[in-house]
């Protein structure tokens, strides 16, 4: 069984150590909840707060020159495609990953792409915004089974909304060997990095992806809310017709003439106008990445995930996730009692999150965790289980967000 003084033996040599200090959690928090909120970054609340009070609140209207809003989402794209392994002018942020998936799929469907589809279990949003394009478009829509990918898709399907890593259990899939089927088999996949993004060592270029979304408030860190982006390959752009065909993605905005013309590149993929806060918000927190390696990003969650799970491993309880190198940055663990566990965890310090029915998910974000709080956040699991502490009825109090 793994030992305090183990765990503090692997952060001595922790690459992310500097990164770390960006962070101010709460006194006493152990957050493995970045899977789903990242904390804010100091450059994030430092770029929130410029954004606010000098550049909206000094210089008023002129900062959509003087400050670049104009320029915002590409300049926040660029900085998300080195952490996707794709080329800097073909991502711009904003929107959400519900509205840029709906970008994507109706583009491809009103350019001949027969019907749309998502494995079943795959997040569930992914799958409705699927579903409102097939009642709106008569496209045919399907849920093929788990794991099954662009080979399970019927013959009357052409597109497959997958997700790069699993919502519930963390599991990788494998991108170039699925896009090299889809290759043989004349499909096409829209990549969910919602998961991945600041996380995995992505190389959707390499791998041959040529379309993909992604949230920004997950390992990106860029706030509640935060834009999502958009990645559209350079060779298949300029033949994409973007069906939300607002302003901000028309080639030439304020000459405000009747009549649609797109951008050029992957800017026609702007809709409204940008929320300029959030973005600027997003924008300086990706600033924590310069200079990452992903790579070690990558292997250091995997290496957080098994700390933990050694740090439980007297408990016996069941995971859904994968062995180590199949897992991205979250362990799911199961138990009939999982939601009022959690919340007694949080009373303890130790936030992590649950999904229906019997789902605890903890989240190992490398750029602020470090071995010895994970090994801390499982024994306190430990105890609480042991204990029945989770049993006080107060835990058992259902709240609108799980």
């Amino acid at each position: 069984m793994m030992q305090i003084d183990e765990a503090r033996a692997l952060d001595r040599d922790d690459p992310f150590a500097d990164t770390a200090r960006l962070f101010d959690l709460p006194q006493g928090v152990i957050y493995l909840d970045g899977n789903s909120l990242g904390p804010p970054p100091r450059p994030a609340l430092d770029a929130l707060a410029r954004a606010a009070q000098m550049e909206w609140g000094h210089d008023l209207i002129a900062s959509w020159n003087t400050a670049d809003w104009m320029g915002l989402p590409l300049r926040t794209g660029a900085r998300i495609a080195r952490l996707i392994g794709v080329d800097a002018a073909s991502v711009i942020a904003g929107d959400s990953v519900s509205v840029n998936l709906f970008k994507l799929a109706a583009g491809l469907v009103m350019g001949g792409a027969k019907g749309v589809a998502v494995e079943r279990g795959d997040f569930p949003t992914d799958g409705y915004v699927m579903e409102g394009l097939a009642r709106l478009s008569g496209t045919p829509f399907a849920l093929i089974e788990p794991g099954t990918g662009v080979a399970g898709l019927p013959d009357h399907v052409d597109v497959l909304v997958r997700s790069a890593v699993h919502y519930k259990t963390a599991a990788k899939v494998d991108i170039a060997a699925e896009e090299r089927e889809a290759a043989r088999l004349g499909k096409t996949i829209i990549w969910d990095l919602s998961h991945g993004a600041g996380l995995v060592d992505l190389k959707l270029e390499r791998d041959g992806a040529k379309y993909a979304v992604g949230c920004g408030y997950k390992y990106l860190n860029g706030g509640p809310g935060a834009p999502a982006f958009i990645y559209c390959h350079r060779d298949v752009v300029e033949h994409f017709a973007q069906p939300l065909s607002g302003w901000m993605g028309h080639a030439s905005p304020f000459s405000f003439k009747d009549g649609y013309a797109p951008a050029k590149g992957v800017t026609r993929f702007g809709a409204g106008t940008p929320a300029i806060l959030s973005m600027s918000t997003l924008h300086g927190a990706l600033a924590v990445f310069d200079g990452v390696d992903m790579a070690g990003v990558e292997a250091k969650a995997r290496a957080l995930g098994d700390t933990f799970l050694a740090a439980i491993e007297p408990l016996g309880l069941a995971c859904v996730s994968p062995p180590s190198a199949q897992r991205a940055g979250h362990v799911s663990l199961v138990h009939e009692h999982g939601y009022a566990i959690v919340q007694a965890l949080i009373a303890q310090g130790v936030i992590g999150d649950f999904r229906e029915p019997d789902i605890m998910r903890f989240g190992f974000a490398p750029l602020y965790l470090t071995h010895e709080a994970v090994f801390e956040a499982g024994t306190r699991l430990v105890d609480i289980v042991r204990s029945s502490a989770y049993r006080d009825a107060r835990f058992a109090k259902r709240n609108a967000v799980t």
